[in-house]
């Protein structure tokens, strides 16, 4: 079956003839992207893909830092209210237009309409972080944002990955009507074609700019040496991994980490690992008529091995983290390390005292993750133990994120992209479920403390807060945290150049094949 399959790809492949001289990459998607608007109908492959095409006025460095990007330079106020972007000089879209001070205006009015669903327009528009109340573009270079108050998140923000990172568009990426049609960006490739549920195809951008010195994260020198990325989707781990060893593709971005030891014997094969700022997690649902008793929630935490769940979800690659910031994080200390002992009896105990009779607690989960499936089984089984009947259903990856959306769920196995600063860590799951039903914590006093962590940038006073935010939290068991995961990727020893760092999302500028 898998020599099939590999063989399918192998014609998929040559569909489309190469010319000579024309260098391919061929990496493995584990599902369809869901649409080319940055930002907007998005998940983590859409993500991965549409950073490559187009480019935001900063980005986070490898250090997960904050550095300019189309932006030369960036000037803040001395009171905090106003960013001064200075743009790079002869920027190029894709349609070949220079990039200019309009561009990006043009771009931030489309994403500030409430219409557009961009899934950040609450960190903008006083909902969440801050308050842009003006956009002025005084001469072609240059842009100025005005804030109704100063936020020490205002820059992060605009780089969030899953943000889209702010990119900046050309108004021909819209239709006659308004509505998206193809992204025109600035990005070292350009979308090529896009045959659903089989490849999505990038090409090289012969007049991109890019940034002199070395590759910094998503900033830095970003020039592409690749001709053609094509992106093919293979949603069975099997076949991606029988397609990489018959030479059919060249990079899987994300293996599974037992298939690590056979990848490692080989010469051929070349392995790239980085502990991520992902987050593994079993979401609660609140306000499910059984769930909203924090007993239950806290029964069901104390009834897991979370320190064996998260070793072996992980194939050892990752320790439990039973904070929301991420191991890696500079914020994550000691007050973070408090979390969940397995405790049976005291588990019983506040089962009898919520009045808990046996009734069936439905998880969701998917497949498309094996440590995503896999979390759910572990917690079946572990909260048995403690008389917890949980059951649960498994859905397609899209019908998962959307029901994770609309909060329709009791519990959920979920895996989280990184957030790289420690507020966006808690504003990842907290927020008000009226306004924002995908968020798992509307804690009232938690949200203030969240508030001022977004507004202040003193970094004791923020540590400070972090550490209240994450006792409130575990108090709360709105979730629990497993382990923030490893991103080990696998590819061809002719590819060099490729290698994975924190986001856990694949970069391929830099990378050749020979």
């Amino acid at each position: 079956m898998l020599h099939v399959l590999a063989l399918g790809l192998a014609a998929l492949l040559c569909s489309t003839p190469v010319m000579a001289q024309e260098t391919l990459l061929r990496t493995r998607l584990n599902s369809d992207i869901r649409s080319t608007d940055p930002g907007t109908n998005r998940d983590a492959n859409t993500d991965a893909v549409v950073q490559h095409v187009v480019e935001g006025l900063v980005a986070y460095r490898e250090d997960t830092s904050i550095g300019p990007l189309l932006a030369e330079r960036v000037d803040q106020s001395e009171d905090g209210r106003t960013y001064t972007f200075t743009l790079r000089q002869g920027v190029r879209f894709h349609n070949g237009a220079v990039l200019t001070s309009a561009d990006v205006k043009f771009a931030w009015d489309r994403y500030m309409r409430r219409e557009t669903n961009w899934r950040c327009l609450p960190e903008f528009d006083g909902r969440g972080a801050a308050r842009v109340t003006a956009v002025e573009t005084p001469d072609p270079l240059t842009v100025v944002f005005q804030l109704a108050e100063p936020s020490a998140l205002f820059l992060a923000n605009m780089a969030r990955v899953d943000c889209g990172g702010t990119g900046i568009w050309h108004r021909d990426s819209l239709n006659a009507d308004g509505s998206w049609r193809t992204p025109v960006g600035t990005g070292p490739y350009r979308l090529g074609e896009w045959r659903r549920g089989q490849f999505v195809e990038l090409m090289r951008f012969p007049d991109y700019v890019a940034r002199v010195g070395e590759r910094d994260g998503y900033t830095g020198n970003k020039a592409a040496f690749v001709d053609r990325i094509r992106w093919l989707i293979i949603p069975d781990a099997a076949a991606a991994k029988a397609a990489l060893l018959s030479n059919t593709i060249d990079v899987i971005p994300d293996i599974n980490s037992e298939d690590l030891p056979e990848y490692r014997a080989r010469s051929d094969i070349r392995t790239s690992s980085t502990q991520t700022m992902g987050v593994m997690a079993l979401l609660f649902q609140t306000r499910d008529p059984l769930l909203r008793d924090v007993r239950l929630r806290r029964a069901i935490a104390l009834s897991l091995d979370l320190p064996e769940m998260a070793r072996a979800l992980s194939d050892g690659h990752s320790e439990y983290n039973p904070s929301i910031i991420p191991s890696r994080s500079p914020a994550n200390g000691e007050a973070q390390r408090e979390g969940y002992r397995r405790d049976l009896n005291e588990a019983r105990r506040l089962l009898r005292e919520a009045g808990y009779r046996g009734q069936t607690i439905r998880m969701l989960t998917t497949q498309r993750y094996s440590s995503v499936f896999d979390a759910a089984v572990m917690a079946q089984a572990m909260a048995k133990e403690a008389g917890i009947n949980i059951e649960f259903d498994v859905l397609d990856w899209a019908t998962l994120l959307d029901r994770y959306t609309r909060g329709d769920y009791a519990m959920m196995a979920f895996t989280y992209s990184a957030r790289l600063d420690p507020s966006l860590s808690f504003e990842m799951v907290s927020g008000p479920k009226d306004a924002q039903p995908r968020k798992t914590w509307d804690n009232p006093e938690g949200l203030e403390r969240l508030r001022e962590s977004m507004r202040i940038s003193d970094p004791a006073r923020r540590q400070a807060l972090f550490d209240d935010l994450h006792r409130r939290f575990i108090a709360d068991v709105p979730m629990i945290t497993l382990y923030n995961d490893a991103n080990i990727a696998a590819f061809r020893a002719n590819v060099t150049g490729f290698q994975t760092w924190p986001t856990g999302q694949p970069r391929f500028w830099g990378v050749r094949v020979r």
